[in-house]
């Protein structure tokens, strides 16, 4: 993987929250903070994603003349095929 260096330029009080992570041990480094935090707002951004294709899908399906139980089940059982439950 090819790594490549970025100048960032942030206020004192940025960088002071960045040493005090690194400090106490939950980063080796600046850039280890920059990644992690780029890996969670990708993260973040796929989790909505994924909600905007669920509500758009539940949009598109209309109406149910299903009850709360039978809906409840229905979820139940394509979470678990998906391995999500």
């Amino acid at each position: 993987m090819t790594m490549l260096r970025k100048t960032i330029t942030i206020p004192d009080a940025m960088e002071s929250w960045i040493k005090i992570r690194i400090k106490s041990g939950h980063y080796a480094n600046d850039s280890e903070y920059m990644r992690d935090l780029i890996r969670r707002d990708q993260e973040r951004h796929a989790a909505e994603n994924q909600l905007r294709d669920i509500v758009q899908e539940s949009l598109q399906s209309g109406i149910s003349d299903s009850g709360p139980a039978e809906i409840k089940a229905r979820v139940e059982n394509r979470l678990k095929a998906d391995g999500r439950l």
